[in-house]
């Protein structure tokens, strides 16, 4: 990859050109842009809150489970939370689920 306004060569992962200081295509792309804050089906317990949680936050799911634990025991907050969030949170758009162009796609084909 070239920058386009001095011609530097740059490594794929430059947000910005390293002579000029030009932002490459990447600089707009946040690493927090890219992730939504969504119900997961795969993994979930309940009703895949504290799953999404985990994988926005890129940790474990179980130290979410035991810190939402926690707050819902200690404090009453965690158990009038989930369901709000339950509601509030949109489901992921997995690949493959009924009604995405990658199933129809395959009815199509098959």
């Amino acid at each position: 990859m070239y920058c386009t306004n001095c011609g530097t060569e740059l490594r794929d992962k430059d947000r910005f050109c390293c002579q000029c200081a030009a932002p490459t295509g990447l600089a707009s792309v946040s690493r927090y842009a890219e992730r939504r804050l969504t119900l997961v089906r795969a993994g979930k317990k309940i009703g895949g809150v504290c799953t999404g949680f985990a994988r926005y936050l890129e940790v474990d799911v179980t130290l979410i489970r035991i810190v939402w634990l926690m707050v819902a025991v200690m404090t009453g907050v965690g158990f009038l939370a989930y369901p709000i969030a339950w509601l509030i949170m949109p489901h992921e758009e997995s690949v493959g689920s009924p009604g995405s162009a990658t199933t129809q796609l395959a009815h199509q084909n098959g």
